[in-house]
């Protein structure tokens, strides 16, 4: 070992200047960041949201570390140093900055996320997990590869490397990842949320959670089903939670023997009914068809909301009113009847109880 390099006057020198500019540097760069990151907060009235506050936020996770490795790279640079080290002081600016800038854009994806859920409705945790580390994972290692392609190495064959053994595992689950990109197109698209009634096939029930391969929901019946991702969204899937209005239609008959005067006023007194039952809007009321053993009259109506408990209120207001209605304009309410005529012959005996009662007259 050289212990006359030691004794040399101009290293010490050297070193101190070093560790001088160093300090000094920490200092006003610190100090030049708080003073930032008051005025950004200011603007943002301490609110998170905005660019002044995603800025200060950003700046509030900057690492002391990368922040003093900045300024010892100051400090170097105000020294005379051999050839070699430029080289290598050319490498560290790189490399710290490039660590800083992926530490403020993890910090960015971190307040994206946070913000999905600021405004108090029910999202898919699970969607939103997957993309903030997907999104991680692609600035992470963009940084990585920058900085081996800074040192120099060659990044070309390690990608291509990577990208065979992604299709090579991609193939190995590609029911997995058929179902994680469902999800991932759930929480994107949203064609239903947490806590939405839906039905689709024989299935009907509300949304419980939405994972990373299956959607579970619970039944009418209490039971849970649990459904693939990519099954379900190959379904036509029917999201009664964002129904704004109902329209109902229905039938009702009345007997043939009702006078066509009468058969007139009907219509107008479905339309007095269903104006005074609330949230319930007339369309049409029509004496609709011939059929077997009544008069058939189809009714449309419109419920100004999507709750099925009121739409059942409002139709049993508007039956009972019917009931009442029809009775007082004297007109019954028809039913299935049969006719049947006995021509020529006798008729057979008939006995109640064992006592015969009397033989009725032949037709002639």
């Amino acid at each position: 070992m050289n212990w006359e390099v030691l004794l040399d006057n101009t290293l010490w020198i050297d070193v101190a200047i070093v560790a001088a500019v160093t300090f000094v540097s920490f200092w006003v760069l610190r100090s030049a960041l708080a003073l930032i990151k008051k005025r950004l907060r200011k603007l943002a009235h301490g609110s998170t949201s905005g660019f002044s506050g995603i800025a200060a936020e950003m700046l509030e996770h900057t690492s002391n570390l990368l922040l003093f490795a900045f300024s010892l790279l100051i400090g170097l640079k105000v020294v005379e140093l051999p050839p070699r080290w430029e080289l290598t002081m050319a490498h560290g600016w790189f490399i710290a900055l490039a660590f800083q800038i992926a530490l403020w854009m993890d910090t960015a994806v971190r307040l994206w996320m946070e913000s999905l859920t600021r405004d108090g409705k029910a999202r898919n945790p699970v969607t939103t997990t997957i993309i903030g580390i997907m999104l991680r994972i692609v600035v992470w290692t963009m940084m990585l590869l920058s900085i081996l392609a800074n040192l120099g190495v060659n990044i070309t064959a390690m990608v291509a490397s990577l990208g065979v053994g992604g299709i090579a595992i991609a193939l190995a689950v590609q029911t997995l990842l058929s179902d994680v990109f469902a999800s991932l197109s759930i929480g994107i698209d949203k064609p239903f949320e947490i806590g939405d009634f839906v039905v689709f096939g024989d299935v009907a029930g509300n949304i419980e959670h939405i994972g990373l391969k299956s959607t579970r929901i619970r039944s009418l019946s209490g039971e849970q089903i649990v459904c693939s991702n990519a099954d379900l969204l190959q379904q036509t899937v029917h999201n009664y939670k964002r129904m704004n209005t109902r329209r109902i239609v229905f039938k009702f008959g009345v007997t043939y023997d009702t006078p066509s005067d009468k058969v007139r006023e009907i219509g107008q007194l479905v339309k007095r009914i269903i104006d005074g039952v609330e949230q319930a809007k007339f369309d049409r009321a029509h004496f609709l068809a011939f059929d077997d053993s009544q008069l058939t009259f189809e009714v449309v109506y419109i419920m100004q909301t999507s709750d099925y408990n009121q739409y059942m209120d409002a139709q049993q207001e508007i039956n009972l009113g019917l009931l009442d209605g029809l009775r007082e304009m004297g007109v019954s309410f028809a039913f299935p009847t049969r006719s049947v005529e006995f021509v020529g012959g006798r008729l057979p005996e008939l006995s109640v109880a064992g006592v015969a009662e009397a033989k009725p007259a032949a037709n002639g």
